[in-house]
């Protein structure tokens, strides 16, 4: 006997016009020349000194730009830049003359070196002991050959208003990313919310007063949602300790688009036996997405 179709579920004007506007923000931040379907490159440095570029003979052999771009050297947690002759390169904006700092997104100020007239961007990134190469570029396949967003029906019911459980100060939580390293990241509180007669809780990520994120799994990963979780972000708890958690936007990390990301993984403690079908789809790369 086959299944009766579910009936549509009847959605505000105003929601779904709110839900729309995200979604195309959510897609023009992605498809952004420097967004997360520019990379094309992650070279973790493992020697004090690596020769970059495009070309054969580089020690680093970087998927787009100049065949021979420059040297990457480390002395102590100190590392620098030096380009070839005759190579045109720019540093946060201002062309380089000769050897330069080359500080990580950890900085208060990151290096971003461009290239291929600032369609390139290559910038330094630390993560845990290891600092690697992260390389952009506007005419990345992912990029150029992007497919589509899919989503589940809008539906309300999943925009819900939960409980803040504030944490004890400087609390944190031990994150696991996707290359294996743990981070310890700060863990302001819990957000509890009422689903299918039950109370379901997840850890928030964030420092208190500030805005939250949520990295969680769910019974749809594998089986329509990305099979690494999903994302949502939320705004700081109100004056009466509440949080609006809407499911509706809970979307892919970068590594959905990209191999060459460092995503976060689900903590155990946000694995939720549940199936929640709303929210951004898991990414079908389209086959033309492999061509040059």
């Amino acid at each position: 006997k086959q299944e009766a179709a579910k009936p549509p579920v009847a959605v505000d004007a105003n929601f779904a016009h709110d839900n729309e506007l995200w979604r195309e923000s959510r897609l023009t931040e992605l498809l952004a020349p420097d967004g997360w379907t520019s990379l094309v490159g992650l070279h973790w440095l493992e020697l004090k000194a690596h020769y970059i570029g495009s070309g054969s003979t580089s020690g680093i052999r970087m998927a787009m730009g100049p065949p021979r771009m420059g040297l990457v050297q480390r002395e102590g947690q100190t590392f620098w830049f030096t380009p070839e002759p005759g190579v045109s390169l720019k540093a946060n904006g201002a062309p380089i003359t000769g050897r330069i700092p080359l500080l990580s997104d950890d900085a208060e100020q990151p290096t971003a070196i461009t290239f291929d007239d600032d369609k390139g961007l290559l910038t330094l990134i630390h993560r845990g002991p290891r600092y690697a190469l992260r390389l952009k570029h506007a005419d990345a396949p992912a990029r150029r050959h992007f497919g589509q967003l899919t989503y589940w029906p809008a539906d309300p019911s999943w925009r819900v208003t939960a409980r803040f459980v504030p944490h004890d100060a400087n609390k944190t939580l031990p994150i696991v990313d996707i290359t294996g390293l743990t981070t310890d990241l700060p863990n302001a509180g819990a957000v509890e919310f009422e689903r299918d007669g039950r109370t379901w809780r997840l850890e928030a990520l964030g420092e208190p007063g500030r805005p939250l994120q949520l990295i969680f799994a769910d019974r749809t990963n594998g089986r329509g949602s990305y099979s690494a979780g999903r994302f949502i972000d939320a705004e700081a708890p109100d004056a009466k300790g509440e949080v609006v958690v809407d499911f509706n936007r809970a979307y892919n990390p970068p590594c959905a688009f990209t191999p060459f990301a460092t995503c976060p993984l689900p903590p155990p403690e946000n694995r939720l036996d549940l199936l929640v079908e709303a929210g951004e789809k898991a990414y079908a790369k389209p086959a033309t997405e492999a061509a040059p």
